[in-house]
C-alpha cells in the first residue's frame, strides 16, 4: 500500500465493474474516473492509450474539428485498473492537481 493512499481515493464510474475492467484495456480508454483529494476536492480524469489515442486523431483529420480533446487527458501504455491506480499516485506525487480545477 502506498504511503499516499490516506491523500487521495479514486472513484471509477458507477458501473465499473469486474465485465468493463476486462474490457477497458480492449476499448483503449477510461473516462468517469475521479480523483477524490484529502481535502475532498475532487478531479475527473480521461485515461488513453496511444493506439486509441491515433484512432481518435484520425477519425477526426477532415472532418469539422480536426483535433482531439478531452479535459485532464492522461495516456498511459495500457488502460487497466492498476495502471490508473500507478499514474494516479504518481500525478499526486507530481502535485499535478494543484493545476486543475476542481468539480
Amino acid at each position: 500500500m502506498s504511503l499516499l493512499a490516506d491523500q487521495y481515493a479514486i472513484e471509477f464510474p458507477p458501473d465499473y465493474d469486474a465485465r468493463s475492467e476486462y474490457e477497458t484495456p480492449s476499448r483503449g480508454y477510461l473516462s468517469g474516473v475521479v480523483v477524490r483529494m484529502g481535502d475532498g476536492a475532487r478531479y475527473p480524469l480521461f485515461f488513453i492509450d496511444p493506439v486509441r489515442l491515433r484512432q481518435e486523431l484520425q477519425g477526426e483529420i477532415g472532418g469539422p474539428q480536426p483535433y482531439f480533446w478531452e479535459p485532464n487527458l492522461v495516456v498511459l501504455p495500457e488502460v487497466t485498473t492498476e495502471s490508473i491506480r500507478t499514474a494516479v499516485e504518481g500525478l499526486v506525487k507530481e502535485r499535478f492537481y494543484e493545476h486543475l480545477k476542481p468539480l
